[in-house]
């Protein structure tokens, strides 16, 4: 029984490494928080929004590291989180009624997270290419010099 167990914990793991699972989960939390704190403010839903597409982006550039094929999981995670932020901004606009730039400075805000995003990503895929070039290279003991 354990064993199975271990079996369905490695199986969810394993989906949440695809982006588009990623991005659905975090558009449940951008709709259950926008949702629930809507009273507080009518720009509340701007902030889930751009504070959960934050998340999102580090998450998912973590998670880039893992990825056997890093341009097939790139394409992949871009789409995700242009397809996030686009239904971030839909729905904090519908559940706020304010457009994004009537909310102050979350146009800004998204544009900074994008190319943020994409400076973290390649930050991080810059970093695994070095790993995995080390990883290939044989490293030998530097040949002593004799002292005379």
């Amino acid at each position: 029984m354990r064993a199975r167990t271990s079996e369905n914990d490695q199986a969810f793991f394993a989906k949440l490494y695809n982006p588009y699972v990623q991005a659905a989960i975090i558009y449940g939390c951008i709709l259950l928080f926008s949702a629930a704190g809507s009273a507080a403010s009518e720009t509340f839903p701007w902030l889930v929004a751009t504070s959960f597409l934050l998340f999102f982006a580090i998450f998912n550039a973590v998670c880039s590291l893992t990825a056997k094929s890093i341009n097939k999981y790139w394409g992949r995670s871009i789409t995700a989180f242009l397809i996030l932020a686009g239904l971030g901004i839909v729905t904090a606009w519908g559940i706020s009624g304010v457009s994004i730039d009537d909310a102050g400075s979350y146009r800004w805000l998204y544009f900074v997270l994008g190319v943020s995003y994409l400076v973290f990503l390649s930050m991080l895929g810059f970093m695994k290419n070095i790993v995995e070039f080390a990883q290939r290279e044989e490293w030998n003991q530097p040949r002593r010099r004799r002292r005379k």
